[in-house]
């Protein structure tokens, strides 16, 4: 299901700046046009998470709710369940916002001003009506990065260390891929209440839970791919960290998603909330199918 539509108007590009280091006061990022539309195509969910979303919905609904021959449907343990859980994400939402206002750093057109504008840029390409925020936390050494919501609001975090990425290291278009992905998350509506509950409900079911949020990430990679196809390669960063990973070869990585096989390869996999890496970097290369989620 396409999340933008054909025929958009062209987006203006910024690059980081390759001198100072962003929010140092340098000079401002260089602007570059873009090629009709996004410059990786259009973006498309991955075809299994709209009827996972859709099935988990219907075995929520029909575990929850008895219908008797008489009288009012009859509320079980598990909606008891289901309203637990949704008072859980409800809080943690909450929590983990009030954690990022207090201690992070916000992105802005003044602190980190190179970053913000790829934020406005992917807001703009995903066609969000408002620009998500976006905070810098320390990682320690850990290479990750989220997008979540609360309310109306909605915000990426990018630990320090993945940060570095498009600053120190010089490599603007691999932290565009990954703040594309970010924000993907959010335009593909991942990060609605309704969906957090969904999947946190469907976590009870390991592989069925699992196997959602990994469609979930391949729809939020169409997205980075489609704002800069280029930067897909940069993913490589979380194979071998950011100082080896422009060492890494991209398309040996790739090819190897067809010959590692086997039955622990397998549950590893179907296991795992996030595409192992091998098949992720074969369906950012390949684009004519859809990520592999089990072989």
């Amino acid at each position: 299901m396409a999340t933008t539509e054909d025929g958009a108007r062209p987006l203006a590009r910024t690059s980081w700046d390759p001198g100072p280091l962003p929010g140092t006061g340098g000079a401002a990022p260089v602007r570059r046009p873009a090629p009709g539309g996004l410059p990786g195509g259009p973006i498309v969910k991955h075809s299994w998470e709209m009827p996972l979303v859709w099935v988990f919905t219907a075995l929520v609904v029909a575990a929850s709710v008895t219908v008797p021959v008489y009288g009012p449907p009859e509320l079980t343990a598990v909606a008891g369940f289901v309203v637990l859980a949704g008072v859980a994400v409800f809080l943690g939402r909450g929590m983990l916002y009030a954690r990022q206002r207090l201690s992070g750093v916000r992105v802005t057109p003044e602190q980190f001003p190179e970053a913000h504008a790829m934020l406005v840029e992917a807001a703009a390409a995903y066609g969000l009506r408002r620009v998500p925020e976006a905070f810098v936390v320390l990682g320690n050494g850990v290479l990750n990065a989220f997008a979540s919501g609360h309310g109306h609001r909605r915000f990426v975090v990018f630990n320090s260390d993945l940060f570095e990425v498009g600053g120190r290291l010089r490599d603007p278009e691999a932290f565009r891929f990954v703040l594309g992905h970010e924000v993907g998350h959010i335009a593909a509506g991942h990060t609605s209440y309704l969906r957090m509950l969904l999947s946190s409900v469907g976590s009870v079911l390991p592989v069925a839970g699992a196997t959602l949020s990994r469609a979930q990430e391949y729809t939020a990679d169409n997205h980075g791919y489609a704002l800069t196809p280029d930067g897909s390669r940069g993913l490589t960063v979380l194979a071998a960290g950011r100082y080896l990973y422009p060492q890494v070869d991209f398309d040996a990585m790739a090819d190897r998603a067809a010959v590692e096989r086997g039955f622990f390869a397998f549950v590893a996999n179907a296991l795992s909330t996030h595409p192992v890496l091998v098949k992720r970097f074969a369906a950012l290369r390949d684009r004519s199918r859809p990520g592999r989620l089990f072989r």
